[in-house]
C-alpha cells in the first residue's frame, strides 16, 4: 500500500509539473517531461541544454522550471543531495519571479523530496507554503492536490483522520473544477486510507468509483493500479476468486501496456492468492514471474541510472570547466582592471605632476619678472641715489669751499685796522664757524649714503661697533674713492689731521700694515 501510495502521488506532481511547463508555453521542456519517463538520461540532457539557452537569454522563469525538472529526475533516480541542489536554485529564481503557481509547484516537488528522505516536517512546511501561495494565485487545481499531499503525509504519520479530512478537501476542490483525473486519484486515496483502517467496504466502493473514471477515460494506465487495489481488497476479506480474477485483469493490463514494475507486482499479488489457496505451485510459478519482472526493472533502472551518471558526469565536468574559464576569465578581468587603475593613476598623477610642474614654472617665471622688474626699479633709484649722492657731495664740498673762501675774506677783514666793522664782523665770523660743519648736512648725505651702499653700513656696523659717527664718515668718503684734499674739506680738517684720523680709524679696524683704508672700504 506504501509502494500504491508514492506511486498516485507521483502520478499527480507529474501531471501538476506539465501544466506548469505549459503555462510558461515552452514545448520543448513539456517534451523533456515525456522523455524522461523513460529516458532520464536524455531528458536530463535536454533539459540542460535548455536551462542554458534561457540563462544567455536571461529567461529566468523558463530557466527555473528547467531547474525544477532536472531537479525531478535526479529524484527519480535516487540523487536527493543533488535534487535538492537544483530545486533550490529554482526556488531562488522562481521567489523572485512572483510566479505564484511555479513557485507553489517547485516547493511541493521540494516537500516530496523531504518526505522520501524521511524529514516529514520540512515537507509538511514546505506543503504548507505551496498550499498559501496557490490560495493566493486563486488556483484551485493547484490547491487541491497540495491538500493531496498534506493528506498523505498525515496518513504516513498514521494520523488517519486529518489525513481523511484533508483528501476530502482534495476531492471538494477537484469536484468544484470538474477535474476527473484529480477526482480519481482523490478516491484512490480515500480508498487506501480506508484500506489501511480495515474498512474494506469503504475501500471497495472508492477504489471502483476511481476505475470507473479511469475505464471512462481509457486511460489502462490509471487502470492497472485501481484494478490490483481491488483485488487485494478481495484477497484481505477472503475472497480469493474474485481477488484472483481482478489480480489477473492487472496482469493483463501492465502486458499490453508493457508495464513491468505492474506486471511484477499483479504476478506477485497472483502468487499470493494461489498460496491461500494452498496452490503452491502455481504461486512459486507467478512468484518467479514477478521476480524476473523486477530483475528487468532493476536492469533498466541501473542502464538508465548508469547513463544518468554518465551525462551527470558530462554535465559537472562541463560545469566545471565553465568556472574554471569563469574563473581565469575573471582573473583576468582583475589583473586588466588592476592594470587599468594602476595606468589611469599613473596618468592622473602624470597630469597632477605637469599640471602642478607648469604651476611652479608660471610662479616662478610670474616670481621672476616681479624680481626683474623689482631689480630694474632698484637699479633705477641706486642709479638716481647715486646721481644725487654725487651731487650733494659736490655741493657739500662747493659749500665747504665757499665757507673756507668766506671764513678768510673776513678773517682779512678783521686784521684790518679798522674798528667800526670789526666787532659785528667777529660776531659773523663766529657764526659761520659754528655752521660750517653742522650735523645736518651730513645727515642728508648718510641717509642718501645709506640708501646706496646700506649693506656697507650693516656689514660695518656689526664688525666694529666701537666706531665713532666722524669714524664711520671717513669710511664712507673712502667708500666713495673722494681724494685727499676734498677729503679733507669735507670734513673741515687740514691734510695732516686726515692722515691723523686715517691711522687712528685703520688701528680701531685692526687692518694690517700695508693695508690702505680706502681698499679696506672697497671690501666691504
Amino acid at each position: 500500500m506504501y509502494r500504491f501510495c508514492q506511486l498516485i502521488t507521483i502520478f499527480f506532481l507529474s501531471i501538476n509539473v506539465v501544466a506548469n511547463a505549459q503555462s510558461i508555453q515552452e514545448p520543448a521542456i513539456t517534451a523533456a517531461i515525456a522523455l524522461g519517463r523513460q529516458y532520464p538520461d536524455s531528458a536530463f540532457q535536454l533539459l540542460r541544454n535548455l536551462q542554458d539557452a534561457a540563462v544567455n537569454k536571461k529567461d529566468h522563469l523558463t530557466s527555473a522550471v528547467c531547474l525544477q525538472q532536472m531537479g525531478k529526475l535526479c529524484m527519480d533516480q535516487g540523487y536527493y543531495s543533488k535534487a535538492l541542489e537544483y530545486y533550490q536554485q529554482a526556488e531562488t529564481l522562481l521567489a523572485a519571479s512572483g510566479n505564484r503557481r511555479l513557485h507553489a509547484a517547485n516547493l511541493n516537488e521540494m516537500g516530496l523530496l523531504y518526505f522520501h528522505n524521511t524529514n516529514k516536517a520540512a515537507a509538511k512546511q514546505l506543503h504548507g507554503r505551496a498550499l498559501a501561495l496557490y490560495q493566493q494565485a486563486a488556483d484551485t487545481a493547484g490547491v487541491a492536490a497540495t491538500y493531496g499531499y498534506i493528506g498523505h503525509l498525515f496518513e504516513k504519520n498514521q494520523q488517519h483522520d486529518s489525513a481523511y479530512a484533508y483528501q476530502q478537501l482534495a476531492l471538494k476542490a477537484y469536484e468544484s473544477i470538474q477535474d476527473n483525473y484529480g477526482i480519481a486519484g482523490i478516491y484512490e486515496n480515500l480508498g487506501s486510507i480506508c484500506e489501511d483502517q480495515e474498512d474494506y467496504d469503504s475501500a471497495l466502493v472508492l477504489f471502483q468509483k476511481a476505475l470507473a473514471i479511469y475505464e471512462a477515460n481509457n486511460d489502462k494506465t490509471g487502470s492497472i493500479e485501481v484494478v490490483n487495489n481491488i483485488g487485494d481488497v478481495y484477497r484481505k476479506t477472503n475472497r480469493f476468486r474474485q481477488g484472483m480474477s481482478y489480480s489477473l485483469q492487472a496482469l493483463d493490463l501492465a502486458h499490453a501496456t508493457n508495464n513491468n514494475y505492474q506486471i511484477a507486482a499483479a504476478c506477485k499479488d497472483i502468487a499470493q492468492t494461489y498460496h491461500l489457496l494452498h496452490q503452491n505451485d502455481s504461486a512459486y510459478l507467478f512468484m518467479e514471474q514477478s521476480r524476473k519482472s523486477l530483475l528487468n526493472i532493476y536492469s533498466d533502472q541501473n542502464n538508465r541510472q548508469m547513463n544518468f551518471l554518465r551525462i551527470m558526469y558530462d554535465v559537472n565536468k562541463k560545469n566545471d570547466e565553465i568556472l574554471r574559464l569563469e574563473g581565469s576569465h575573471r582573473m583576468n578581468v582583475i589583473i586588466y582592471s588592476a592594470l587599468g587603475a594602476v595606468v589611469l593613476l599613473l596618468g592622473v598623477v602624470g597630469l597632477l605632476v605637469i599640471s602642478r610642474q607648469k604651476l611652479r614654472i608660471s610662479e616662478q617665471k610670474a616670481i621672476s619678472e616681479k624680481n626683474e622688474q623689482l631689480h630694474l626699479a632698484q637699479k633705477d633709484q641706486l642709479e638716481l641715489n647715486s646721481k644725487k649722492l654725487a651731487n650733494h657731495t659736490l655741493q657739500l664740498i662747493q659749500r665747504t669751499q665757499f665757507m673756507d673762501e668766506l671764513k678768510d675774506s673776513i678773517t682779512g677783514i678783521v686784521k684790518e685796522d679798522k674798528r667800526d666793522n670789526k666787532k659785528q664782523l667777529q660776531q659773523l665770523l663766529l657764526k659761520i664757524e659754528q655752521h660750517q660743519h653742522h650735523d645736518k648736512q651730513w645727515e642728508e648725505f648718510n641717509s642718501i649714503f645709506g640708501q646706496v651702499h646700506q649693506a656697507f653700513f650693516d656689514k660695518l656696523n656689526a664688525l666694529h661697533a666701537d666706531l665713532t659717527p666722524n669714524d664711520i664718515k671717513l669710511v664712507a668718503l673712502h667708500k666713495m674713492n673722494i681724494n685727499s684734499k676734498d677729503m679733507a674739506t669735507i670734513l673741515g680738517i687740514s691734510q695732516d689731521s686726515l692722515r691723523v684720523a686715517r691711522y687712528r680709524v685703520r688701528k680701531k679696524l685692526n687692518l694690517p700694515e700695508g693695508d690702505s683704508l680706502n681698499t679696506f672700504a672697497q671690501q666691504m
